[in-house]
């Protein structure tokens, strides 16, 4: 399904699935939010080689009832260019952040650049989930938002979530977040079209 014809576009609120893609860099805790979000408990997991596909139900806000196809693909370095064939023709992009890996914050912040430049990724909503912020020196929303760049990213509709996926805290509040960005996007779209040229 193209981005044109979304299943906003063609079924009322609360119906149809949405396509999304977890992305970051190995380690992040993208596997852990995915099956926090899934099972809501803990699950102990390994990195992940190749990806992880599963149905998700919104429970939070406007989302709650909606049906989120999340596709969690590892971020080891060798893996990250295939993130491109998961990105073509979503309706969102999750980017799960080690909030503490000052080490590596260049290097997720190039990663999310690219991947939001991509040509078939403009106007595709971006959450930032900064996960670990249950951990000492996790760096704050605003800082995150520094750190990546998101200012640049005109062309995106975006939000920073603070999470601990763990515990779950933060991840329903950034899939409605998420949710919220893609009701957002199709409705200017639209209005985008229906503009006389």
């Amino acid at each position: 399904m193209g981005k044109g014809s979304s299943l906003l576009d063609v079924l009322p609120v609360g119906e149809g699935s949405l396509h999304i893609v977890m992305l970051g860099l190995d380690s992040a805790g993208k596997t852990t939010a995915l099956y926090r979000l899934k099972f809501d408990q803990y699950m102990n997991t390994v990195p992940t080689i190749g990806f992880n596909c599963e149905k998700i139900k919104g429970t939070t806000g406007k989302a709650k009832g909606t049906s989120f196809i999340v596709w969690d693909v590892g971020g080891q370095e060798k893996l990250r260019p295939l993130w491109k064939s998961y990105t073509r023709c979503t309706d969102g992009i999750v980017f799960v952040l080690d909030s503490v890996d000052t080490e590596r914050m260049e290097e997720a912040r190039l990663e999310l650049q690219r991947t939001a430049k991509s040509p078939e990724n403009i106007g595709v909503p971006i959450l930032v989930l900064a996960n670990k912020q249950d951990l000492p020196g996790a760096r704050d929303k605003n800082e995150i938002e520094k750190l990546m760049g998101l200012q640049e990213l005109q062309q995106h509709l975006y939000h920073v979530q603070p999470a601990c996926a763990i515990i779950g805290e933060g991840l329903d509040e950034g899939l409605e977040a998420l949710y919220e960005m893609i009701l957002k996007q199709r409705k200017l779209s639209r209005q985008t079209k229906k503009k006389p040229r």
